[in-house]
């Protein structure tokens, strides 16, 4: 089986898989200042729920955009498993053909994230990554990374909302009952979820005023929440990271 992580700047997301079958997906919060002994406990847990045996681990592949974090990571899935998990990063097989001004700089995340998309869904592809930025990656019909977009993710826009208007309460990211609100939460939670949902409809358009038909898919920890709000149709892959950290590892073993 094989161990796989996603480091965000908010959550880590941890999975294991046997083969192409994921066994398990837990996500818990980005701990900046934990130790290796204390992510090792974390994934620990994450495996005994699902009643996993860490002797059953025989491999292990990481992304993370938190330099601070990564290796802490993989001192703790050493000290978990004993196993040296492979980090996605220069020099490492991914199959992805770059074309971006400094392929460099690209996240990790993002890669994965085309190469599972590319795997699952084919090429033209646009990836919405709803995480704590909100990431689009933009992908042409050659199978080549053309770049994208950074927007503010969910949660920054209403932290920033919330922390700049001294009348507006913090509030829960419930569904909203309808479009247009009637007391301040229902308008805060309609003007965040409708107003991220309307954003992401008008990306796809102009996209494909440039690039003609293409696929849709959102991942990340929000995009339950958006998707259906949208207009355009949009495949919702939970697991997209997980899949594409399974082909990279796949690639370099």
């Amino acid at each position: 089986m094989i161990l796989t992580i996603d480091v965000g700047n908010t959550n880590i997301v941890a999975g294991c898989c046997d083969g192409d079958k994921i066994l398990l997906m837990e996500r818990f919060n980005t701990d900046h200042d934990a130790t290796p002994l204390e992510y090792a406990i974390y994934l620990k847990a994450v495996l005994e729920m699902s009643d996993i045996e860490k002797k059953s681990i025989t491999g292990a592949v990481i992304s993370s955009v938190v330099p601070s974090v990564t290796d802490t990571i993989k001192a703790a899935v050493k000290k978990l498993t004993g196993i040296d998990a492979l980090v996605v990063g220069p020099g490492i097989k991914t199959g992805l053909a770059i074309k971006t001004d400094n392929p460099a700089q690209l996240g990790s995340d993002l890669v994965v994230g085309a190469v599972a998309g590319i795997d699952e869904y084919g090429a033209p592809l646009v990836i919405f990554d709803l995480g704590t930025a909100t990431t689009v990656s933009v992908i042409n019909g050659k199978k080549e990374y053309l770049g994208g977009m950074i927007m503010p993710g969910v949660m920054i826009s209403l932290n920033a909302m919330v922390s700049g208007a001294a009348q507006l309460p913090k509030i829960s990211l419930d569904p909203p009952k309808k479009l247009i609100g009637t007391n301040t939460v229902d308008c805060m939670q309609s003007g965040i979820l409708y107003g991220t949902a309307a954003s992401m409809d008008g990306v796809i358009d102009r996209i494909r005023g440039e690039m003609g038909d293409i696929t849709v898919v959102a991942t990340g920890g929000l995009a339950g929440r958006i998707v259906p709000l949208c207009r355009n149709k949009i495949i919702l892959d939970d697991k997209l990271l997980i899949k594409g950290l399974m082909l990279i590892y796949k690639r370099n073993i």
